[in-house]
């Protein structure tokens, strides 16, 4: 049993950067309440915050239809187990951090049991899929959002949300030290370094990193001086080192146990798999070529569902393209090459997408432990 007004808290993530998004919301729950009691679904970031994992993240880490539909027995089966496991013994208060596929149903059947529901991470509904905002009416009792502009556009559907901020925005320094981060990672001082993010998912690292060794290769054809760095998730590492075997062999390439964030501040451009690194990275003030390719059904699928022109974080937050995208039949090593080469060719481009994103870091960063607390503070203190 918890301590007398400590609440026990049950979370989900599904992801790398949900795990990291979650560690950080711990951070300001534990700080309220030093006796907090939380379990669930989650990783390494949330563990440190005192969080007891009943599953891996890793076993929800599945994007696309297709790739869905190959984990789908072994995911519904962890959510039944864990549905049951939560109305058995009722927590307080459960948190879907991000996940929305696999945490609005559950936040919908705990919230009519009874038990306080938040979700944290709005789903894009301002990017697709505007019909998912009636779920997450029904599935959950607050929403804490990570964009200015979510909270306004809830509000019209009748769900209550507070801007809390991007978790992110508050771990990433306004001006990184690149030369620490080389010195690191033991990169050169001097010369162009280029990172390479294939993505934290293991169906897009074998979709992904096979295009960006190769248009590193051919990057290093022009620029034989300059170096690559891959972070690689830990258990990913192996299979990441068995396609870089198949690849065109690339001579300065540093493949990294995890440390995307110093590969960042490392870099003077990134070519990045479209998801959250894509922000990290704008955060990073890093210039960068956003790509992805995925199964042709997933992609057939999800394209008219898309509410805008761009796929990439800081294209979408600026409302325009600041970087380039390039995906599917364009994901191709050449033309990925192509447009990496082409900011290192343009310095004065280069500064002013630096300047832009300085610019959306400023609006972004918020004291989002302390202020998602409070609005977690709110939904326990109602009747």
């Amino acid at each position: 049993m918890s301590t007398p007004g400590t609440p026990r808290a049950a979370l989900v993530a599904g992801e790398a950067s949900g795990d990291l998004l979650a560690g950080l919301l711990l951070q300001g729950m534990r700080q309220r309440w030093a006796g907090l009691q939380s379990g669930g679904i989650g990783g390494p970031q949330m563990a440190r915050h005192g969080f007891e994992p009943w599953w891996p993240y890793e076993k929800l880490a599945v994007r696309g239809y297709a790739e869905v539909l190959r984990h789908y027995r072994e995911i519904v089966g962890i959510r039944d187990q864990l549905r049951e496991r939560l109305l058995k013994d009722k927590p307080d208060l459960f948190i879907g951090v991000d996940a929305p596929d696999f945490n609005l149903a559950l936040e919908q059947d705990l919230r009519t049991a009874g038990i306080k529901t938040v979700h944290f991470v709005c789903p894009s509904i301002w990017a697709w899929r505007m019909k998912r905002v009636e779920k997450l009416k029904r599935s959950c009792d607050h929403v804490l959002c990570i964009f200015p502009f979510e909270p306004e556009l809830l509000a019209r559907h009748g769900v209550e949300a507070t801007y809390v901020g991007h978790p992110l925005a508050q771990v990433i320094p306004m001006e990184p030290d690149q030369a620490a981060a080389r010195a690191a990672l033991g990169l050169p001082e001097q010369g162009e370094v280029i990172a390479l993010l294939p993505g934290s998912r293991a169906s897009e690292i074998e979709a992904m990193t096979p295009r960006f060794l190769e248009a590193a290769a051919l990057m290093q054809q022009q620029k034989p001086q300059a170096w690559f760095v891959l972070p690689a998730m830990p258990a990913l590492q192996a299979r990441i080192g068995e396609i870089a075997q198949r690849c065109t062999p690339v001579r300065n390439l540093k493949i990294v146990t995890g440390q995307s964030h110093a590969v960042l501040a490392a870099c003077d451009v990134t070519l990045v798999a479209s998801g959250t690194a894509t922000l990290e990275a704008a955060l990073f003030k890093r210039p960068m070529v956003i790509a992805y390719h995925t199964h042709w059904l997933t992609y057939a699928l999800m394209k008219p569902r898309h509410l805008q022109p761009w796929v990439g974080l800081p294209n979408i937050l600026a409302g325009d393209f600041v970087v380039p995208e390039l995906l599917q039949s364009n994901a191709k090593p050449d033309l990925l090459a192509g447009a990496v080469l082409d900011w290192l060719a343009s310095p004065e481009r280069m500064r002013t997408v630096q300047e832009t994103f300085r610019g959306l870091h400023a609006q972004l960063l918020r004291d989002t432990p302390t202020l998602a607390a409070d609005a977690i503070e709110k939904v326990l203190a109602r009747p």
